[in-house]
């Protein structure tokens, strides 16, 4: 398992959230490699491509408890017992490459879970709208009546 320097950060770093320390988060990234599937012949069967980015969200220092409470409800699905948050990356026959994919993913999975929810606000149907239901209404009730049998 190998772990970004602080100086290595830059070649990673984007735009991030203001509130959300990205910077500190890179050097807190774990990989671990492991051997890929799929196409590449017998390179394939000696080099270790795939990697999986780890990150322990309950020990971060770039993240709030505020932030680390929506991601761990967020993505519930993608952490282990351990609190660690588990991404696999094995797009490409290149270990950094799949490095660099799983890390852009990785921040695009936190910064999606940090945008809160906006609440709905109900709109009230105009009155046009409205009458235009009660006619459609209307309307439909009297096409049923034709279709009843007569009373005698």
């Amino acid at each position: 398992m190998t772990e970004l320097s602080p100086e290595d950060s830059h070649i990673f770093m984007r735009e991030y959230d203001p509130c959300m320390n990205w910077p500190t988060i890179l050097t807190e990234l774990t990989f671990r490699t492991s051997r890929s599937s799929g196409a590449g012949g017998q390179h394939v069967n000696k080099t270790e491509t795939k990697v999986e980015v780890l990150f322990d969200i309950s020990a971060s220092a770039g993240l709030t408890d505020e932030e680390k409470l929506m991601i761990q409800s967020r993505l519930a699905s993608r952490i282990n017992d351990e609190g660690v948050l588990q991404l696999t990356s094995q797009k490409s026959r290149s270990q950094f490459s799949n490095k660099e994919d799983g890390i852009e993913r990785l921040q695009l999975l936190i910064e999606k879970a940090l945008i809160p929810k906006v609440k709905r606000k109900r709109t009230k149907p105009s009155k046009e709208a409205i009458e235009e239901r009660l006619a459609d209404k209307k309307q439909n009730a009297e096409k049923k009546l034709t279709r009843r049998k007569p009373d005698f």
